[in-house]
Order: C-alpha cells, then structure tokens, then sequence
C-alpha cells in the first residue's frame, strides 16, 4: 500500500521535477508567505528570486516544472503560487509527527510554533530517560521509547524527528522504519543507513558551522585562503606522514 507522499514522489518523478528544484520549493514558499502577510498581490521573477536568495533564470525555470510560468509585465500571483507550492509539498494536508528524544534539541523542537503554521502535528514526545518520561512538555507528556510503536499506529505518525544521541540514532530509526514510517529528519550526529523507499533528511548544525569556519578562515587568509602546507608542518605532537615516491 502507496502512502499519499509516496504518490506524490512518483507524480514528481513522473513530471522530471529534480530533487535540488524539490529542496528550493520550501525557501520560495517562505519569501512569499511574507509577501502575503505584507499584503502583496502580484511579484516578479527578479523580486520572488532576490527575496529567495536565488537568481531569476533558475527561479523561472524551477517554477516552469510546476505549470507556474507568470504573466509578463504583471509576474506571477503571489496567492496561487502559495497554494501550487504548498500542493506540491504535501503542505494542504497535515502531517502527525513524533519527535524522538527529549533533550535540550528536542524540547525546542517540542516548542517550535513553525510546525503548526506548515501543516506539521507533532503528536508525541519519547525519550529512554526515566527521569524525562512523564514530564509535560509544551503540551504533551513525554512517554517511554518502549511505547515507540504503539505511539506511531495510535496516532498514524508520517514523519518521525530523531533527536537521540548518535548511538542511539540508528536503532531507532530502524525501528521507526519497521513501524511503517517512511520519513525520516535525523538531528543525530551520524549517517543512518534506510532502505529502499525511506526518506531521511540530516540536519547536522555542527557540519554548518564548519563550513562557516571554513569561509571565515578564507575571508581572513585573503583571496587566496590559508598559506599551504610545507614540509615540517604539523599539529603539535604529531609527525608529517609523507608517501614515498618513486622517481
């Protein structure tokens, strides 16, 4: 049995709708959610790509895989676009979502009104900590992981959040998955391994501020970043592994 975002998957795929066009839907339904909070009717392609942080050709085309192409010299209506984006997304209907561990992350996660606003129920918290299960939290009380199952079925979960640490990640999203979910947004600090069919989306804020380091360490370096490494260069007590070279 096909569940409705699995359908939705096979229209998109049947349509050629690429996955990056699929992950820049969600940032240009956020520039014109505020446009239509200001009241905006109509915006153009440079104003919608300039407020997505994407230039206009690629915007165009991105919404052009969506029948969305725009009136000239008018763009596009900024209240349907909204609603052929959200259809697009699986956001006119609600989604039951379990968030699974409860530490700090996951109690903000917990609290985080942007879940309601987009179509996301967050139905039930679970954690393996006696001293966390039974507490109440924006809401809800938080239940034993052993009842991760009976959790899913009681209230048809679509999309499971694992907050865990990362050795506990991957046991519980084998779970998750054998309890009949197919998506998956892992905050564990490690790589899980699903089958065919499952959906995981990997949010890692430290990976993100690495990258940053990195731009910083350039920005600071000049054009040209960092000087190289030369010979004898190392962190302090190591030694420079150099591979011999035949000549």
């Amino acid at each position: 049995m096909t569940t409705p975002r699995q359908n939705r998957r096979r229209e998109r795929a049947a349509r050629g709708i690429p996955e990056a066009t699929v992950a820049r839907l969600p940032v240009y339904l956020r520039a014109l959610t505020g446009l239509q909070e200001r009241g905006v009717a109509t915006v153009s392609s440079e104003e919608l790509a300039a407020a997505a942080g994407v230039n206009s050709a690629k915007l165009r085309k991105d919404l052009s895989h969506l029948g969305s192409y725009g009136t000239r010299g008018v763009g596009y209506e900024v209240e349907y676009l909204v609603y052929q984006i959200s259809r697009e997304l699986g956001l006119t209907q609600d989604w039951v979502v379990a968030i699974i561990g409860v530490g700090n992350l996951g109690r903000a996660l917990a609290g985080y009104g942007g879940f309601a606003s987009r179509g996301f129920r967050v139905a039930g918290l679970l954690d393996a900590d006696d001293s966390i299960v039974g507490q109440e939290i924006s809401g809800m009380t938080v239940e034993h992981i052993d009842r991760l199952e009976d959790m899913i079925a009681r209230h048809g979960v679509s999309i499971a959040v694992i907050a865990t640490p990362a050795g506990a990640a991957q046991g519980v999203c084998d779970r998750v998955v054998a309890a009949g979910v197919t998506s998956v947004l892992n905050f564990a600090p490690t790589v899980l391994t699903v089958p065919d069919g499952v959906d995981v989306r990997k949010v890692d804020l430290s990976i993100e501020l690495q990258i940053l380091a990195f731009h910083e360490q350039r920005k600071a370096g000049g054009p040209d970043g960092p000087a190289p490494l030369v010979a004898g260069d190392a962190p302090p007590g190591t030694k420079q592994y150099v591979e011999p070279v035949e000549a």
